[in-house]
């Protein structure tokens, strides 16, 4: 068996390890199950009738494909708090004396972050069919679109990677992650339009990879225009993909060699 057999092998059994390992945590379930779909029943009956979005024929709309990006965004707080505990109770000192591929602890986990995003989508478009989202785009743009979520997931899923290695605990893994990426979001494109926020914050909102994450989701499932928003998210995701992969890697050899 070649090196790059073992590594997949090594990621996909870790991989394994993480999926199996979230029914036994109810708190994560109803975190990245529960949570989003709250969000979305509280933006549409409850803020929705003060928000208004220029261009759209309702404010559900505009909402979904943001809220959905964030949810899927937010995925990677499976491997933040895993990676966390996982340092805590000592177990990365005992998977590094294992004849393994040692980045497999982080492929791994990065890898079943998919897994679960597939499964927040499910349950997101669901919501966002029922309050009454659809599609305004053809197949080939849906598949896409769907496809540009999944790789939004995995390089935030390297975001929380970084935070869970270099945070002491899992609780405080949970606290960076909000503090850090809660104003991202928040300070974007997803929930209002950005001609909408103070002038001073309009360019902070406009040069927010995030808002450019969701406006390529509204552009290949709704077909708004926005330029070359979709192959900037993409080159955004590789970025972080770049940058946080390469930290996180870094991060991960000197926890295991202290």
């Amino acid at each position: 068996m070649t090196a790059l057999a073992y590594a997949m092998s090594d990621t996909l059994v870790l991989a394994k390890r993480s999926i199996l390992r979230i029914p036994r945590q109810p708190d994560l379930l109803v975190g990245f199950t529960i949570q989003p779909v709250m969000f979305v029943l509280l933006f549409v009956y409850v803020f929705g009738g003060a928000i208004q979005a220029p261009g759209y024929e309702n404010y559900t709309d505009f909402l979904i494909p943001g809220i959905i990006v964030q949810s899927v965004a937010f995925g990677g707080f499976v491997t933040a708090l895993g990676l966390a505990e996982d340092l805590k109770k000592g177990l990365i000192d005992r998977f590094r004396s294992l004849p393994m591929w040692s980045p497999a602890v982080l492929t791994g986990r990065v890898l079943a972050d998919i897994g679960t995003n597939i499964i927040q989508l499910v349950i997101m478009f669901t919501v966002g069919f029922a309050v009454g989202f659809w599609f305004a785009t053809s197949v080939p743009e849906v598949v896409a679109g769907i496809l540009l979520l999944l790789l939004i997931g995995y390089a935030f899923s390297w975001v929380f990677a970084f935070i869970g290695l270099i945070a002491s605990s899992p609780e405080a893994a949970n606290a960076y992650g909000f503090t850090i990426l809660f104003p991202v979001t928040f300070i974007s494109s997803a929930f209002v339009p950005v001609d909408t926020m103070p002038s001073w914050l309009q360019p902070i909102a406009e040069h927010n990879p995030f808002t450019t994450m969701v406006d390529a989701a509204r552009v290949l499932f709704l077909g708004t225009s926005a330029d070359n928003a979709v192959w900037l998210a993409v080159v955004w995701c590789f970025g972080i993909i770049a940058v946080f992969g390469g930290l996180s890697v870094w991060r991960y050899r000197r926890a295991v060699s202290t």
